[in-house]
Parts: C-alpha cells; sequence; structure tokens
C-alpha cells in the first residue's frame, strides 16, 4: 500500500493531478482553495508535464500518470486524463492505497465501471466523481423542497444540457475519438452531469428510456461519437421525462436546465443563472434568490458568500473537493459527496442510451 500517513485527521492532504488540461486546472484550483498542496501533475508526455508544473507553480512533475497514481509522496490522486485512461488509473491508485477523484465518466463500460466500483468499496478508501452540479446552493434548495413535500408528488422531470462548442464541422476534440473518449460522447460528458443531479434533487431513478441520438459529420469523414441525444424517460417511482442533450447548439455555452413538477409546485434551475430558483404554482410564481439565511441548511452549508454575491461553477467544485477531504479525514466536517457507485449507475444509464438509439426501443437501466 502507498503512502497515507498524511491522511490522519487535522494533517495535510498531499494531492497529485494526473491531466494538466482545462478539467485538470478546475481541480488544482478546488484543491488550492482547501488549502492542501498539489504536490505533482503528470501529462500526455514528460515534457509536458514539466512545462505545465512551472506554468502551474506545481514542485514536481510526474513522468506518467503511473508513477503519478503509485507515488509514496501523494495521498489523494485526481484522475483528469481522456476517458479511456480513468479505469487502469483509478484501479492502481486505489490498489497503492490512494484516494482517488476520477473525472467521468468513469469509465467506459458499464462492467468495467462495476468492477472498479467494488475495488473501491474494498479498498475502503474514498473514492469520488465530481458531479459538482450538486453543490450548487440553489439546486440542494430544489432538493430540500422536494424532500420536504413542498413540491408534492413529482409527475414530470424535463430539461436539457445543451452547448456549442463542437458545433462546427471543423471542430475537434480528442472526446470525439471512440477510443480515447468510450463509445458515447455529449451523453456520457454533460447527459450524464444532468440525470445525476435531477435524480439526485428529487430521489427518483431514471428506470426506463428510449433514446434517438445525432451525429455530425465531422471534417476529414473521421468517425465520431454523438453530438446529441434526445430521451424519453420513465423513473422507477411513477414519473415521466424528456431531455435533450447537445455540443452542437450555437450560442448556449453550458446550459443545464432543468425543471421538477409536482403536485403542488413546479421547480426549475438554470446553471447559467444559478442565484435563484423558480417555484411555480397555481397562485403564484417566484423567483427565490440564494440568501443563507432563508435557505433550507443543506442548502445553506453551500451558500459561502452573502447573498449578491454571486457564486458559480468554481465554488461548486471548490465545495466538493472540501467535502472529499473532510471524508478522507474523517474529521465530521463534510457532507455526502457522489461516489464511484453514482458514476457507475450514469455508465449503464448511458449504455442504455446508446442502446436504445440504435434500435429504436424501449430499455431498462439495471
Amino acid at each position: 500500500m502507498g503512502g497515507n500517513a498524511a491522511s490522519a485527521p487535522g494533517s495535510s492532504l498531499r494531492t497529485a493531478i494526473a491531466g494538466v488540461g482545462m478539467i485538470g486546472r478546475v481541480h488544482l484550483d478546488a484543491v488550492r482553495r482547501t488549502g492542501a498542496p498539489v504536490v505533482g501533475v503528470s501529462a500526455s508526455a514528460p515534457a509536458r508535464a514539466k512545462e505545465a508544473a512551472a506554468a502551474l507553480g506545481v514542485e514536481r512533475a510526474f513522468d506518467s500518470s503511473e508513477e503519478l497514481v503509485t507515488s509514496d509522496d501523494v495521498d489523494v490522486v485526481h484522475i483528469c486524463t481522456p476517458n479511456g485512461a480513468h479505469a487502469a488509473l483509478a484501479a492502481l491508485a486505489l490498489r497503492a492505497g490512494k484516494h482517488v477523484v476520477c473525472e467521468k465518466p468513469l469509465t467506459t463500460s458499464a462492467a468495467t465501471a462495476a468492477e472498479l466500483a467494488a475495488l473501491a468499496a474494498e479498498s475502503g478508501r474514498v473514492a469520488a466523481v465530481p458531479f459538482v452540479y450538486r453543490y450548487h446552493p440553489m439546486a440542494a434548495e430544489a432538493r430540500a423542497r422536494v424532500r420536504d413535500g413542498r413540491a408534492g408528488d413529482v409527475r414530470l422531470l424535463h430539461g436539457h444540457y445543451l452547448q456549442d462548442w463542437l458545433s462546427q464541422p471543423a471542430d475537434t476534440n480528442w472526446r470525439v475519438d471512440a477510443v480515447a473518449g468510450g463509445p458515447s460522447r455529449a451523453f456520457a460528458d454533460i447527459g450524464s452531469h444532468w440525470c445525476d443531479l435531477v435524480e439526485w434533487v428529487t430521489g427518483h431513478r431514471i428506470a426506463e428510456v428510449t433514446a434517438a441520438s445525432q451525429t455530425l459529420p465531422r471534417a476529414g469523414g473521421l468517425p465520431a461519437t454523438e453530438d446529441a441525444v434526445q430521451m424519453l424517460f420513465r423513473t422507477d417511482r411513477g414519473a415521466t421525462g424528456a431531455l435533450t442533450v447537445s455540443q452542437v447548439s450555437p450560442g448556449r455555452k453550458n446550459r443545464l436546465w432543468f425543471e421538477v413538477d409536482g403536485s403542488v409546485t413546479s421547480l426549475a434551475f438554470d446553471q447559467e443563472n444559478p442565484e435563484t430558483l423558480f417555484v411555480g404554482s397555481r397562485g403564484e410564481n417566484a423567483a427565490v434568490q440564494r440568501d443563507p439565511a432563508v435557505l433550507a441548511p443543506e442548502a445553506a452549508r453551500l451558500s459561502v458568500v452573502p447573498g449578491g454575491h454571486p457564486m458559480g461553477y468554481l465554488d461548486c467544485f471548490a465545495a466538493f473537493v472540501r467535502d472529499v477531504h473532510a471524508a478522507v479525514r474523517a474529521d465530521g466536517t463534510g457532507g455526502p459527496f457522489p461516489t464511484f457507485d453514482d458514476a457507475a449507475r450514469m455508465v449503464r444509464l448511458t449504455e442504455a442510451v446508446l442502446a436504445s438509439a440504435a434500435d429504436r426501443s424501449w430499455k431498462e437501466v439495471s
């Protein structure tokens, strides 16, 4: 087992980050906000790791991600590599006694995701996946209003997650490649965020799906994964729903929007405008402002600045890492966080969506 002396309560957790692209830098910012040291990074090549370490002010550049995730100088590993490398690196880290934060999708197949979740449970280590939209205070407020009955019985779930960064034929990225990114792109990348968030808010589980997907031609004629998915679904508690996921919607930068229609009120959240929660009723509609003084306790916990001082994505990421570190220290200061089990569920859901889109039928989500 690798070094874990720094995992004791009150100690400083030594973190290393595998992958220095956009999301790796987001992880680095979140870790630094906790006050924990980032002791090293790795990249696709040793030279790139050295360049990134210098640019980011990190002392050590590991020659490989495999070296990083097994180093005795590391307590918590963040895996921010292309999707195809997640499973092997996470397994190496867990077997080396590390606590692991792995980007989603956890793996590119449901069978491998189940094996990795089982390994995480067996290891006794903290194993987390950053479904960080759970950490928006007003999303947490929506959850509180569903859970305490103020919304009534949940009947209908609907929404979308829209981006435009791959909307032109010449746009490309490693995620487009089914080898590096896995068999699903738009749904695995952003649709999983929407589904995890809505399941977390409502307590419902998506039990059955039917889906259609669309893949646009790319420059050079290279095969690509799906650009858009439209999905109908039923939940295990009798609600129905609809979701549109797209990475080819011009002008939409990162619009995750959902609505939960209950028998008493409707609740709607837009992460591009996250300071309010729409609460609709037959009598009067309201835009509830983020104010820690009036929010449910679980939402107020996440609201770390006064109302009127906007909070956003990086704040959510920092709150997630704080909870992960609290769990590693076992000091009782954090809250529940999304785990490898949650991430494995989203991989199963992704496989059901792809299977449904392939044969145009309803599929159960195991």
